[in-house]
């Protein structure tokens, strides 16, 4: 194993400090709890975003915290959920009296761990607090850490467009029920070319041989639906959004999100998005936004996801809106 850390058990504690150091005009970071907060929240009147996960999916959730997304974000240890004690101090910390929205991807400790601290801060503040569930990959019904699909790409477009809405003023009702309906007209697939290695295990999470290519990999290094013989890019991006076109809802305009698992140079994705917007084309799906870059990834593996959300004009005013974190700027 070869990476740029000190000690394996201190991987995300040190990673902390360095998104704390980097970007401190953004971001305040309680390290006894792990929570990265926006560095002026709460803010008074505004519905309080909190997301989370495990690490190792950098620059979800944590680079994503700012103007425009999320107000907190708790790190739990390498792909492994968060704690309810850290979700109870973002919930806490993020209050601004106008109600706290949850953002869950769906993986069964997320799920059970930011319910109980719903609980617990409603039993201790009286704070009301609800919850999206993020369901979107279309590869698997059921995985190694879930009960249903998994969350995935979606959850980047999610806490955009809900995060503008928060921004906006909008009430916890307004924000709920525009999260739902985010996570209902999304779908997401991804694939692997390569594993990626856990630093507190030493060694590939699963093995993948050169000449193949894992179809429907999960961000932890699930299993997908197969493994299939490498094959250019235009065979294996058809792999992907054949399966997402299929399951997804309605019809009219798509944001269109190629993103990479952390190991994939940019130059591949845009081969990526080129062939995925070409059978777009081909099916008679109009792109209205794009999105191409490693926003949730796999710690170093090879390979990439592909997301397409039914975005109507409202969405996509919200999507457009400025947003400032770490992990997304623009419109300022």
């Amino acid at each position: 194993m070869k990476k740029l850390i000190n000690d394996p058990a201190d991987v995300v504690a040190d990673a902390l400090k360095g998104m704390e150091a980097a970007h401190a005009d953004l971001l305040r970071v309680s390290h006894e709890d792990r929570v990265i907060f926006r560095k002026d929240a709460p803010r008074q009147g505004k519905v309080g975003l909190v997301s989370g996960g495990g690490s190792g999916h950098e620059p979800l959730h944590g680079g994503f915290v700012g103007l425009g997304m999320l107000d907190a974000a708790c790190a739990g240890e390498v792909f492994t959920s968060p704690v309810p004690d850290q979700i109870m101090a973002a919930t806490r910390g993020v209050d601004g009296g106008a109600g706290v929205l949850h953002i869950v991807k769906n993986y069964t400790g997320d799920v059970m761990n930011f319910e109980m601290a719903a609980e617990m801060a409603a039993a201790e503040s009286g704070t009301e607090v609800r919850a999206v569930v993020i369901d979107d990959d279309v590869a698997v019904q059921d995985s190694l850490y879930t009960a249903g699909r998994r969350g995935v790409g979606l959850t980047v477009l999610l806490e955009k467009i809900v995060g503008a809405a928060a921004e906006a003023g909008q009430s916890l009702d307004e924000v709920e029920s525009l999260a739902k309906r985010v996570n209902e007209q999304g779908r997401s697939m991804g694939l692997a070319l390569t594993s990626c290695t856990v630093p507190a295990a030493g060694k590939p999470t699963f093995d993948l041989p050169d000449d193949e290519v894992e179809i429907g990999v999960g961000i932890h290094g699930e299993p997908g639906r197969s493994r299939e013989p490498m094959a250019p890019a235009s065979e294996l991006a058809a792999r992907l959004v054949e399966p997402v076109l299929e399951d997804l809802p309605g019809d009219g305009p798509v944001i269109a999100f190629v993103n990479g698992m952390g190991g994939t140079p940019l130059i591949e994705l845009y081969i990526v998005y080129r062939e995925v917007a070409r059978i777009l084309e081909g099916a008679g799906v109009t792109i209205a936004r794009s999105l191409v870059g490693n926003y949730i990834t796999s710690l170093e593996m090879a390979g990439c996801s592909v997301t397409l959300l039914r975005a109507d004009e409202a969405m996509l005013g919200l999507w457009d809106a400025p947003v400032h974190t770490p992990g997304l700027r623009w419109g300022r």
